[in-house]
């Protein structure tokens, strides 16, 4: 009987203190000592295109009155180049990848910087350029495929979420995904975002109205990867680990008493 109650006693302490699955579902840890990066005083106001993004835009001369076709000839999304594709309202957009350059090839212009710029300064850059060849141009743009992805603090729950709107907010896209389940820590937001070929991690704390009202308004970038730190759970996950081992041990401590009574 002792030998069981040594052997079980062993096996509960190994099981705690060694290297087990508990909580190891955690991603994006950081250590105690971490220094997190500065969350700008002054925060964007609207979507910035970014690198793998894909741009629509369509062109007029006359200020709108005519459509000047610049479909023919494109070529794939993966080289750099466009394709055509038709819009609810009629006619042609061209759709164009923003390679990691920043750069993308766009019709007359060639290479053309468009990354770091928001909506309304690249139609305003593109008309610029246009100016040389159409009188008064006129540009349209749209940005597809964009996406953040959040990990609201709650095991497997995590999502792509697409920005529909070019000012989607870190607050419209926590509730897209559903917002903080209670297993998240609202006081341990880490917002990861690439900022000129730099990874940048912000810690943000929505938990209460004096510290998340600085922040729920913050627009989204493509990319952005927000991460609500969970809520450990040691109790529920020894439990889990330490279950199969318990069961092994009844069985032993059961067949140990029968051999014992048939003896």
């Amino acid at each position: 009987m002792r030998i069981i109650k040594l052997l079980f006693l062993g096996i509960v302490l190994c099981s705690l203190f060694s290297s087990c699955g508990i909580n190891s579902n955690f991603m994006l840890k950081s250590p105690r000592d971490f220094v997190f990066d500065s969350i700008p005083m002054v925060p964007k106001t609207d979507y910035e295109i970014a690198p793998n993004d894909l741009v629509s835009f369509r062109l007029y001369a006359n200020d709108g009155f005519k459509v000047i076709d610049l479909a023919a000839g494109t070529s794939a999304e993966g080289s750099g180049g466009a394709t055509a594709r038709n819009m609810s309202f009629g006619g042609n957009f061209i759709t164009y990848l923003v390679r990691t350059d920043s750069m993308a090839r766009i019709p007359m212009l060639g290479d053309f910087k468009i990354a770091g710029l928001t909506k309304i300064e690249a139609e305003v850059e593109l008309e610029k350029a246009y100016s040389k060849y159409y009188v008064n141009p006129y540009v349209q743009i749209q940005i597809d495929n964009q996406r953040v992805f959040i990990f609201p603090g709650n095991g497997a729950d995590a999502q792509v979420v697409k920005l529909d709107r070019n000012n989607t907010t870190l607050l419209e896209a926590l509730a897209k995904a559903g917002g903080i389940p209670p297993r998240g820590r609202a006081k341990r937001v880490k917002l990861i975002r690439r900022v000129n070929g730099i990874q940048e991690i912000y810690r943000i704390d929505l938990s209460t109205i004096g510290s998340g009202l600085k922040y729920i308004n913050m627009i989204m970038q493509a990319n952005d990867i927000v991460y609500v730190e969970p809520v450990p759970e040691i109790s529920r996950g020894v439990l889990q680990e330490v279950a199969p081992i318990i069961s092994l041990v009844s069985s032993v401590f059961l067949i140990y008493l029968t051999l014992s009574n048939i003896q």
